[in-house]
């Protein structure tokens, strides 16, 4: 279900894709993040993303224009995993409500891999 705010010259839809969209690309700002990560439902494999599909990794629930995100991400080996996570919520966060005006209510780090080199 689209965003939808109330302004005194009328309305203004924001469609799911580009909230999911300014999330994953405040992600991949993060340093640690190597990409967004799609889980193979059939075979349980994790695939990196590249950058056009990127919001196949992030999960909105919007309620009353409060977001809640989920990101699914592969990190970067030997980096410090909370410290990504904290960095990743404040800049995703701080991005989508600049962009938009959204409270982020909550948001959600699952790991799903980590890229080795």
């Amino acid at each position: 279900m689209p965003s939808k705010t109330k302004t005194e010259l009328g309305m203004v839809t924001i469609d799911n894709e580009v909230i999911a969209r300014i999330a994953g690309l405040a992600a991949m700002d993060c340093y640690g993040i190597v990409g967004m990560a799609a889980r193979s439902v059939k075979d349980g494999l994790v695939r990196l993303l590249k950058i056009e599909t990127l919001t196949r990794g992030v999960v909105l629930s919007i309620n009353e224009n409060v977001l809640t995100i989920r990101l699914h991400i592969i990190v970067e080996y030997g980096t410090n995993i909370p410290a990504i996570a904290n960095s990743l919520t404040d800049t995703v966060k701080y991005k989508v409500f600049e962009y938009t005006g959204l409270n982020v209510e909550k948001i959600e780090v699952f790991v799903d891999g980590i890229r080795v080199e």
